[in-house]
Order: C-alpha cells, then sequence, then structure tokens
C-alpha cells in the first residue's frame, strides 16, 4: 500500500542509507587502524622473531585494506564481514602463540573482541535473530574464554614482557577508539530513529500523509478502480521512502493509526469519484494490515468510516495478502463475512507468494485474486511462471473470482495474461500512481488503443501496510 519512489529519493532520506553511511564511516576508520596495528606487529614480528610469528598478524592487513576498498565502493557490509572474519581468527591466533598470560603482563589482545562483537551486531541487523545473536554471543564467550584463562604452557612464539607492554597499550587504546566509533554509531541511529518516528506521528496526527492511485484496468483499457498507495511527503526532507517508514510504524506500533487514516482518506476520496458521473462506477482498493484486522474493532472502524463518509460499501475493496492467515483463521473469517454481508468486496493480494492453500480459497468469501508481479515479470522467459499464472488465472475463473494481474509493464506481457483468460490488469502500461484528480481525468477520457512503446519499467514491489509473511 505503498508509493513509488525514485531511487534518488530513496538514498536521500532513508534512514538505512544514513546507517549505511555511518558504518561505512565506523569501517573505513578501523581499516586503516586494523591494516596500520597488523602492518607494524608484522615487520616487528618478521624482525625480532621471525616468518612463522609474522605469519599470524599478516591477514589483519590485508582484511583492513579490503575493509577500506568495501567502504568506499558503498559495500561496508561485506568489507566488515572480511575484517571481522580475519580479526577474530587474527585475535585467537595472537592470544595464543604470542600474547599469553605471564606473572608480569596480562594479556590484552582480546580486548579487540568487544568492539568486534559490537561491530557484528550492528552488520547483522537483518539478519534473523539467532543468527545475529548467535554470533555476538559467540564472540563474547570467546573473550570471557580468553579473559578468565591464561592458556598455560609454553608457546613458541610468546613476545617479551617488554615489548608486550607498549603493545598492550596500543591494544588497549586502539579497542578504545573502536568501541567508542561503534557506541556512537549505536547511539546516531537511536537518535534518528526516535526523530523518524516523531515526525511520523506528527504526519499522521495532522494529515500530512497522502494517497495515490494506480489505474487498474480491463482488457478493453477501461479503467475500472484503482488502488491506494500511500506516501509521505516530508515538509523538510522531502518523499520518503515507503520501504523506511513502513517497517518504523509496524515496529512502533503507529501501523494501527496510519491503517485507520489511510481506509478512512480512501472512502473520503471514493465519496469524491461517486459524485462524479464519469467516476461514479470506480472502486478503489485498500491494503490492509495483519495488524488491523487483527484488532477486535476492526469491522466496526470499517463500517464507520464508510458510514461517515456516505459510499456505497460495494466500491471499496480490501486487499488482504496471505500473511494474515498465518493465525486465528477462524476470527479472520467472521470478520470477513461481517463485512461481505455488508457490502465490501475482498481481494486476495500476491496471491502464491506466502502461506498459499486451496483451503483458504474454498472458506474465504473473496471476489478477486491478484497475481504478483513476480510471476508477471518473467512471463516471458521463465516457463515456470508462465504456468504459474496460467493455474491462477484458471482457478479464480473455476471458483467464479476475477483475476487481475499486477506489474504489467509491457504489452507482451498483457498479451500473454489476455490468452491466458485474465481480463483485468494492472501496472506501469496503464499508469504509475497519482493523484485522486489525474484519475479522475484518466477514467473520464476514452481508453487508449495501446501505447506506441512500452514505458519504461515501474520500481520494484511497494512494500505493503503489513508485516512480512516469514516475520
Amino acid at each position: 500500500m505503498q508509493p513509488t519512489i525514485p531511487m534518488s529519493a530513496h538514498r536521500k532520506s532513508s534512514l538505512g542509507a544514513k546507517h549505511l553511511r555511518r558504518v561505512a564511516l565506523l569501517l573505513t576508520v578501523c581499516g586503516w587502524l586494523t591494516a596500520a596495528m597488523t602492518l607494524g606487529w608484522t615487520l616487528g614480528l618478521l624482525h625480532l622473531i621471525g616468518w612463522q610469528a609474522a605469519m599470524i598478524p599478516a591477514p589483519g592487513v590485508l582484511a583492513g585494506l579490503l575493509a577500506v576498498w568495501f567502504a568506499g565502493r558503498g559495500r561496508p557490509y561485506l568489507g566488515g564481514a572480511i575484517q571481522c572474519g580475519a580479526l577474530y581468527v587474527v585475535v585467537c591466533l595472537t592470544c595464543a602463540f604470542l600474547d599469553q598470560t605471564t606473572d608480569q603482563m596480562p594479556r590484552t589482545t582480546h580486548l579487540f573482541l568487544v568492539p568486534l562483537a559490537t561491530g557484528m551486531y550492528m552488520g547483522l541487523r537483518g539478519s534473523p535473530k539467532l543468527w545475529r545473536h548467535g554470533i555476538v554471543a559467540f564472540i563474547f564467550l570467546t573473550f570471557v574464554v580468553l579473559a578468565c584463562t591464561a592458556l598455560v604452557g609454553e608457546p613458541a612464539h610468546n613476545l617479551p614482557d617488554e615489548l608486550r607492554v607498549i603493545g598492550g597499550k596500543a591494544n588497549t587504546v586502539a579497542a578504545a577508539v573502536a568501541m567508542y566509533l561503534a557506541m556512537h554509531i549505536m547511539q546516531a541511529d537511536v537518535e534518528a530513529r526516535n526523530a523518524y518516528e516523531a515526525d511520523l506521528r506528527e504526519a499522521i496526527r495532522t494529515g500530512q500523509l497522502a494517497l495515490h492511485y494506480q489505474p487498474q484496468v480491463d482488457q478493453d483499457g477501461q479503467v475500472l478502480g484503482a488502488e491506494a498507495l500511500l506516501r509521505w511527503p516530508h515538509p523538510r526532507r522531502g518523499m520518503i521512502s515507503p520501504a523506511e517508514f513502513i517497517p518504523l510504524a509496524e515496529k512502533t506500533g503507529l501501523i494501527l493509526p496510519m491503517g485507520d487514516w489511510v481506509l478512512d482518506a480512501a472512502c473520503g476520496h471514493l465519496a469524491e469519484l461517486s459524485s462524479h458521473p464519469d467516476t461514479a462506477h470506480l472502486t478503489i482498493s485498500v491494503n490492509i494490515s495483519v495488524h488491523q484486522v487483527r484488532e477486535p474493532d476492526f469491522v466496526v472502524k470499517a463500517m464507520a468510516a464508510i458510514e461517515r463518509h456516505k459510499v456505497d460499501p460495494q466500491r471499496l475493496k480490501m486487499e488482504l495478502t496471505e500473511s494474515v492467515f498465518a493465525r486465528d483463521m477462524d476470527d479472520l473469517i467472521s470478520k470477513m463475512k461481517a463485512l461481505k454481508q455488508y457490502g465490501v468486496c475482498f481481494s486476495l493480494d500476491d496471491f502464491g507468494t506466502g502461506y498459499s492453500s486451496l483451503s483458504y480459497l474454498k472458506r474465504l468469501p473473496l471476489d478477486q485474486l491478484k497475481i504478483d508481479q513476480a510471476f508477471v515479470r518473467d512471463l516471458l522467459t521463465q516457463p515456470r511462471d508462465l504456468a504459474i499464472a496460467k493455474t491462477i488465472v484458471d482457478l479464480g475463473t473455476s471458483l467464479n473470482m476475477a483475476v487481475m494481474a499486477e506489474g504489467v509493464e509491457t504489452r507482451e506481457q498483457r498479451q500473454i495474461l489476455e490468452n491466458m483468460g485474465c481480463k483485468q490488469f494492472q501496472g506501469y502500461l496503464f499508469g504509475k500512481p497519482m493523484p485522486l484528480a489525474a484519475l479522475r481525468e484518466q477514467a473520464a477520457q476514452a481508453p487508449p488503443s495501446g501505447p506506441a512503446t512500452n514505458p519504461p519499467p515501474g520500481e520494484p514491489d511497494e512494500p505493503r501496510l503489513e508485516t512480512p509473511a516469514h516475520a
């Protein structure tokens, strides 16, 4: 239920982009620090002991330089993974063979594991929690073992205590600097997120958000309706990517008031369309989040919005994705049946990409299936996508449901879908998301015979106003 935003706007306004820049800065500083320190130790060990000892810190030089190289090319996470892996190995080997605790000098190399674990925690922010916490816990476990044990025995290359005193001071300072930078990034992320959350809360309260609409057409090109897509034109930061503020809304609980606003605003726009003879037949599709559906008063709120704007409920279409089927099906079915009896239509969005089950189609009062654009995109090149799309069309037809293909961008895709029996389409071939006035103007015009050339490809799938199915 989101807008399509140019990628340049994504980069300018994204919290993720700012976090990426901070991570790149941290990686650059730590990369040069790692390369300089390990190079110094490599040359010193080569002179004092020999090449066997010098080989222990040597990989850190290459890892540090690679980290700086990847950070400068916008791939800090890859560079960070290389540096963290190399640093972990270098630290463990150094503690085992060069920096063992003695009566005069404790081990200090293991101090680098603390900022290393912190950096991994930030770098794995988008990874599964088990993977993220498991790796960080393993690094801290290694730190505890190295801090609490002396690894008694006579190592082959343990450094003289006089040299280890100097190295220990350098290790402590370097580890403290790296830890400070990591803490700075974490704090900056928290402050940025809090600022965005406050702005988003204010945007919902003051009606700063906006709805644009992407046309939905029939096989003759006549506009049947439109899908509501949410935009956030921030007064200072410009257009903010929905990929940024929808996940933020889900995590902070703002998704509920945002969803209520979208439904109410869509009903208001539907009332405007109904007042014009040329657009009175149009429907508006609204994506309903899994959070909204689970609210006990969801049905009451939906009916209240329809009554408040005095619109025909049959012109309102609620789009659900298969993620809402993950639990409590009986409650979902009862709510859908209540709204269906009231007149609201239901569409199953992104069919085939989530918790697909034919039993859902049997039990749910659905009016429409939407073929996900992931299948439409490669119709011309992937036989399996072609077969899946054909199966969805046949299935919907046999169940007396309308079938709509979304993400249609070329005339070739449309022709193939039409040959399958699909009669409703949505995508850049027929129009980008537009303000209500532009939709009204397009709907009032005669359907075009077809564009002379295919439009440029659209943006990737817009994030829906919901939690991803795997979350």
